[in-house]
């Protein structure tokens, strides 16, 4: 693709993320949800390949489906209350529609099925904007109209998030297909928080982005696809391999790492506000995805030489040299010490 039309792309879809982070009429927010969608789409099929098409015809069916049911209860809450304000979401069906619509955006079970099959088929640095930024525009209303929209659809929703996220991942060999199952179940553990506490919303967002980024400028780097190139990938970096190794085991929650911190800090909002059971399962579940994490931990660093592998050695296979991960991976260190920074 052309550089100044990838350029043009680009730059409409971070307006459409504007727009609808700063909008406060539902119209301009739809607008800005469909300046968003409209622009990734020919990003998603600049690989004349059918895995690349259909991609992007799921994502387009998907997502203006979402759209349509959101511009469908603004209408509704608008004729029922004659105010276009987010912040008025009070129509009995509006909030309902509302909050599966935003679940349906951002890949929330049981309306996840095109989010894998949507990473599988582009490219890595496509999945990359699918998987973090795609994110920032239904977590925007979300983050807005969280104190309108129905608290047990929503606990609902993330209780089904985190087991499907967990239990679908565990068969999986594509990186991209995990990272995808790994959105799902993070997405579930911010809807869980969402009604509680904003800004643990927003630090379990931010520290979700900045994990999610580090792994995927290091498939990026080192053209990883699958289990088994990470299993080489120390024959392009030992270094960048080590890094992985404490990336994966944050993204799994492991303490004293940074995705430990959220987590736990979510637990504890859940057991203060009696929700025993939904603290319960989201802990139960993430068990799950730590397990697909110590398997990809497993394969990055513990199968290295002088160990005998079956794989294909890759030390022919030059990396590309796009965006060094290292700066934001060890960002992914130095989160916890800035805690209190954020919560006081």
């Amino acid at each position: 693709m052309n550089p100044y039309i990838t350029f043009l792309f680009i730059s409409n879809l971070a307006l459409g993320t504007i727009i609808t982070a700063t909008s406060y009429h539902w119209f301009l927010a739809w607008v800005g949800l469909e300046m968003n969608t409209l622009s990734i789409i020919p990003i998603l099929a600049k690989h004349h390949h059918p895995r690349a098409t259909e991609a992007s015809t799921k994502y387009f069916i998907t997502q203006a489906t979402a759209s349509s049911i959101i511009l469908f209860s603004s209408v509704f809450n608008a004729w029922h209350t004659g105010m276009w304000d987010i912040m008025q979401l009070s129509a009995h069906p509006a909030p309902t529609m509302l909050t599966l619509a935003l679940a349906m955006k951002l890949g929330l079970a049981p309306f996840h099925f095109w989010l894998p099959e949507v990473m599988q088929g582009t490219d890595t640095t496509t999945a990359l904007i699918v998987a973090t930024s795609q994110k920032l525009p239904p977590m925007t209303l979300l983050f807005l109209t969280s104190n309108q929209l129905t608290t047990s659809t929503l606990l609902l929703l993330a209780m089904i998030s985190t087991l499907i996220g967990g239990w679908s991942g565990l068969n999986q060999t594509q990186l991209r297909k995990i990272m995808a199952f790994s959105s799902i179940g993070h997405m579930g553990w911010m809807a869980a928080i969402s009604t509680i506490s904003k800004k643990l919303l927003l630090f379990t967002l931010m520290v979700y982005l900045v994990m999610t980024t580090s792994l995927f400028l290091t498939m990026i780097n080192s053209t990883t696809k699958t289990t088994k190139d990470l299993g080489m990938l120390w024959t392009t970096s030992p270094t960048l391999s080590t890094l992985t190794t404490i990336t994966l085991m944050t993204l799994g929650g492991l303490p004293p790492l940074s995705g430990f911190l959220p987590k736990w800090l979510i637990l504890q909002e859940l057991t203060t506000n009696h929700l025993i059971l939904t603290a319960t399962l989201l802990a139960m579940s993430s068990l799950l995805s730590l397990m697909f994490y110590m398997r990809l931990t497993f394969t990055t660093t513990l199968t290295i030489s002088p160990n005998t592998t079956n794989s294909t050695m890759k030390w022919r296979l030059k990396p590309t040299k796009l965006i060094s991960p290292s700066p934001i991976i060890i960002s992914t260190f130095f989160l916890i010490p800035i805690t209190p920074l954020i919560f006081y």
